[in-house]
């Protein structure tokens, strides 16, 4: 398994930086590094707008900011889409719709334990962009088919061009949308989104996993067949920790977790400390230890990171980067402590 544990770090991709060489230099920071996607840049740099390239069907409005779909625009366009569908190239992000990417794909990272990409999942994708009837396209029986198949293309292309780079490199289907998946939804129900899940993730090249700061389903979620998991454990830790036979039978698979566990929002970052976030993590830790997983076992399928992405904070980036450095001084004190290194 090429994904690291013992603590090691990473960090969700968005971020509010203007400043592309400062974004890649806090990415690079980390154990782990990523792309960063950075909204504030361009709208192309703009998560949704990148996973919507040579989607058929795709209004997209740089000045307003907007990002639609047309059913009549679909069906005009997608014999055309249709005749790229085994050119893995015709996948991948183009400069245009992310400049950062590229500047990450001409850099050395061959001394790195891993790298990491990420793409926009299509349950995310789907509820968030709607039709000329202002309705979610995942509740379109036509479309969503084709959408799952898309953005699982998507996702391979990336992996295989990151892997050129570091062979121990994995992606992120980032899915904020899971946590309402099974809400009371007509047009979409329990069985249909469970059968989407399980059919897009047998498309995806492995290693491949899912991060998400909300509160889902977290039985099913642990028991899609994926290698790594990304959270919020900082909000959810508690929540989560109810669930050690899902998150056992994760791990025993050769599962990894992400516990992003370093608040990124300037508020909940004042409250805290190094020592009181590594009370919560060990708090956590022994609550799952008392329920049959080992605390060595867990610690060397996990990795640490931020909490949350966040682009709202009155002080720009400066939160943002003061979390990356209190996860970085976590896992060394950490892994010090508990001897990982």
């Amino acid at each position: 398994m090429p994904i690291p544990g013992n603590l090691l770090t990473t960090a969700m991709a968005v971020m509010p930086h203007k400043d592309v060489d400062r974004a890649l230099e806090m990415a690079l920071s980390l154990d782990v590094p990523f792309w960063p996607q950075l909204p504030h840049v361009n709208y192309f740099e703009d998560m949704y707008v990148q996973a919507s390239e040579h989607f058929p069907g795709i209004l997209l409005d740089l000045e307003k900011r907007t990002l639609r779909f047309s059913m009549e625009k679909f069906v005009a366009e997608f014999e055309g889409a249709m005749a790229h569908f085994d050119e893995p190239e015709y996948f991948d992000i183009s400069e245009q719709y992310s400049v950062v990417y590229h500047r990450f794909l001409k850099m050395d990272f061959s001394e790195r334990p891993a790298i990491r990409g990420q793409m926009e999942g299509p349950i995310s994708f789907g509820f968030n962009v709607v039709d000329q009837d202002d309705r979610p396209i995942i509740f379109n029986d036509t479309v969503r088919p084709f959408l799952m198949e898309f953005m699982a293309k998507r996702v391979n292309a990336q992996l295989h061009r990151l892997e050129q780079l570091n062979s121990n490199a994995f992606m992120f289907i980032d899915e904020p949308g899971l946590q309402f998946l099974f809400s009371a939804m007509a047009g979409y129900g329990d069985l249909a989104a469970r059968g989407d899940m399980e059919d897009f993730f047998a498309m995806i090249d492995r290693p491949r996993g899912i991060h998400l700061c909300g509160n889902p389903d977290w039985d099913f979620l642990l028991g899609l067949d994926m290698d790594i998991l990304s959270l919020d454990v900082y909000s959810n830790g508690e929540v989560f920790s109810q669930y050690a036979t899902s998150i056992r039978k994760f791990l025993d698979r050769g599962g990894r977790l992400v516990w992003g566990i370093v608040p990124a929002n300037t508020e909940p970052f004042e409250e805290e400390t190094l020592d009181s976030l590594e009370k919560k993590l060990a708090e956590i830790w022994a609550a799952l230890d008392k329920k049959g997983i080992d605390r060595d076992f867990l610690l060397s399928r996990s990795m640490l990171s931020p909490a949350t992405c966040c682009l709202v904070n009155p002080d720009g980036e400066k939160t943002v980067e003061k979390a990356f450095e209190v996860t970085r001084n976590l896992s060394l004190q950490l892994r010090e402590k508990l001897d990982l290194n």
